[in-house]
């Protein structure tokens, strides 16, 4: 795995700035608030996605380790501007420490890609980004029901009503994708347990609703 300042170097960083950096990210991801998504989730995605990602090249995989560490170091639970912000983050630090912008803007487009969720065909360090963004889904049930726990913790300014109904959408809308996963690896790996969490997820909100599809 790729530490933040390994890749800030290995895109023509200074190592002091990266430092500085380093100190502020962590502690953005240490906010009391984050329950899920904290330094940990962050370590595990840059982890994830440098294994799916092994076969790009060196300034690819710069990029996604940059934006695996920077994808969530600006968190409210406010989605779309999460993300925006968290890119404007990582630009700011990047410009700072010297990095060339053709680094900097491929950084960013990874991180924005976070926020739908969404990534042009064959852009596959996109794609290794995504689905380790995602392997949590593919968890076994105990580390899953962690991660739901954990999530609506963040979220615990909405009422449960309220969060139920949101979050039966979320997991239909994953359920309705003809695939979770973009990559053979991460399918192979994640999409059949990530599939069976889900389900059961919405089967358990749609029992409380009275739904019984």
């Amino acid at each position: 795995m790729t530490t933040w300042p390994e890749a800030v170097a290995r895109v023509g960083g200074d190592a002091g700035t990266a430092g500085e950096a380093q100190a502020d990210l962590e502690a953005r991801y240490g906010e009391p608030h984050r329950h899920y998504h904290d330094l940990g989730h962050a370590a595990a995605v840059a982890r994830d996605s440098a294994a799916l990602a092994a076969h790009l090249p060196a300034g690819e995989r710069a990029a996604i380790a940059l934006a695996a560490w920077a994808h969530d170091v600006v968190y409210d639970a406010v989605p779309g501007e999460d993300e925006r912000r968290s890119a404007e983050w990582l630009r700011r630090w990047l410009t700072r420490a010297g990095v060339a912008e053709p680094h900097v803007a491929r950084a960013e487009a990874l991180v924005l890609a976070t926020a739908a969720h969404e990534a042009p065909d064959g852009d596959d360090a996109a794609a290794a980004l995504l689905d380790a963004d995602l392997a949590i889904l593919g968890a076994d049930p105990s580390s899953y029901a962690g991660y739901v726990a954990a999530v609506r913790r963040e979220y615990a300014k909405y009422a449960d009503e309220t969060w139920a109904a949101g979050r039966a959408a979320v997991l239909a809308n994953l359920l309705a994708r003809p695939v979770l996963y973009r990559s053979g690896i991460a399918r192979a790996r994640w999409e059949t347990a990530a599939r069976a969490n889900l389900a059961a997820e919405l089967t358990r909100w749609r029992a409380n609703a009275g739904d019984r599809r």
